[in-house]
């Protein structure tokens, strides 16, 4: 699913939406939502997830081409946890 798909379904929802406002709400969600990760805060959606930022240890990695040894600096990555709700109906 796209976002334009998201802007629609928006806009198919609430009738006198016009797609610019649609696409709008939508942006100004999504761009909460970086901040926030960006900023350290944990997201929760309830029914849909957590969104929470971790920090990646440093590690030492391979090339897989040469073989050679290479060091993997430490990073911050993004942790998604579904919720129940929706593994249960991703498993039907």
């Amino acid at each position: 699913m796209k976002r334009s798909d998201v802007s629609r379904t928006l806009q198919v929802q609430f009738k006198n939406m016009r797609a610019s406002d649609a696409m709008l709400m939508l942006n100004a969600v999504i761009d909460e939502m970086i901040y926030a990760i960006a900023n350290g805060d944990r997201i929760e959606i309830r029914g849909f997830g957590t969104f929470q930022p971790r920090m990646r240890a440093t590690k030492t990695g391979y090339n897989p081409s040469t073989g050679e040894t290479m060091y993997l600096p430490a990073g911050r990555t993004i942790l998604f946890k579904p919720s129940r709700e929706l593994t249960k109906k991703m498993n039907g």
